[in-house]
């Protein structure tokens, strides 16, 4: 009888034990297919399943200007086999509006990846030029000026509320849930601006749409006639830098495991050649320093949605 109960929990001691990686690992994205994070991160996904082994299998999960992986991560088991994208809006929804989750309290960071570059769009034909023109319509058409971004909430969303409020000016929020939807809808005149990071580059490049003005700190060496916001007296620099993450509870040693594989795919020249496509770079950050930037930003997120009349109490 002994020997028949030890062979019967034989199984799941041998499981206990196995090496992390033993199955395949599955890394949420929270936005459509098809966009620019969604498609290098499917890369990233690709050149790490080398390192660890194992497959790690990319599902998509949009809506909710990017925080839909959040639910995820809180009913995992903290094994190491569930991880997802984080993205900016993550530290500022639990500000903003009501939800059952919280950035720091139900994640373990893994590794920062890179950060994105956020720019004011319109079709090619559009008679916007510059940011002014916006404001111009925007003075002079009240109501009528509609804008598109990637979702309630999202950085797009609250740069334009920051850009427009200053002013005392209205326009029309038009929110996307992926990239590909809402450069299609501006390229075809469904709205007259958008703002999205630079999942844009191969439209603007190709002469689709027109880049008015960017978010980062600096001129694109790709894109070097067009002025940030700064430039033009606006202290506002927006880049969304964005990492991986687990559960809650994740075990140091899996957490480092992870760590090392991504870190080794972001340094390949095939994923570094991906992000130039969307003129951006990688951005590399530890576990310790990713950790301690994720609990900045929360706290920086709260005091500019209480600073714009959006707070709503948190979780």
């Amino acid at each position: 009888m002994a020997a028949t109960a030890a062979l019967g929990a034989w199984p799941l001691l041998a499981r206990a034990q196995a090496p992390f990686p033993s199955r395949p690992i599955t890394l949420w994205i929270p936005w459509p297919a098809g966009g620019a994070t969604d498609i290098s991160l499917r890369l990233l996904a690709e050149l790490a399943s080398r390192h660890l082994g194992q497959r790690v299998i990319t599902e998509n999960r949009g809506g909710a200007g990017g925080t839909m992986a959040m639910p995820i991560l809180q009913q995992a088991e903290p094994d190491g086999y569930t991880i997802a994208q984080l993205p900016q809006p993550i530290f500022r929804a639990v500000h903003t509006q009501k939800v059952l989750w919280d950035p720091i309290r139900d994640v373990t960071p893994i590794i920062q990846v890179s950060g994105v570059t956020f720019g004011v769009l319109v079709n090619a034909g559009s008679k916007f030029r510059k940011l002014d023109d916006l404001f111009a319509y925007a003075r002079e058409n009240p109501g009528r000026l509609s804008i598109a971004t990637n979702g309630v909430g999202t950085t797009p969303h609250v740069v334009l509320e920051e850009l427009f409020t200053a002013r005392g000016l209205t326009y029309i929020h038009v929110p996307y849930k992926g990239t590909s939807e809402q450069l299609l809808a501006i390229e075809s005149g469904q709205v007259m601006a958008g703002v999205n990071s630079t999942g844009f580059g191969p439209a603007v490049d190709s002469g689709q749409l027109r880049l008015l003005v960017i978010f980062a700190g600096q001129r694109s060496k790709r894109w070097s006639q067009v002025p940030t916001l700064r430039e033009l007296g606006f202290n506002i620099v927006a880049t969304s830098p964005y990492g991986l993450g687990g559960p809650r509870g994740l075990p140091a040693e899996v957490v480092t495991v992870l760590h090392d594989a991504f870190k080794k795919a972001m340094f390949e020249p095939q994923f570094a050649q991906e992000l130039a496509k969307y003129d951006q770079e990688v951005d590399y950050l530890g576990t310790a320093e990713y950790a301690e930037v994720c609990r900045q930003q929360f706290i920086k997120e709260g005091l500019i949605a209480n600073r714009m009349g959006l707070s709503r109490g948190g979780i």
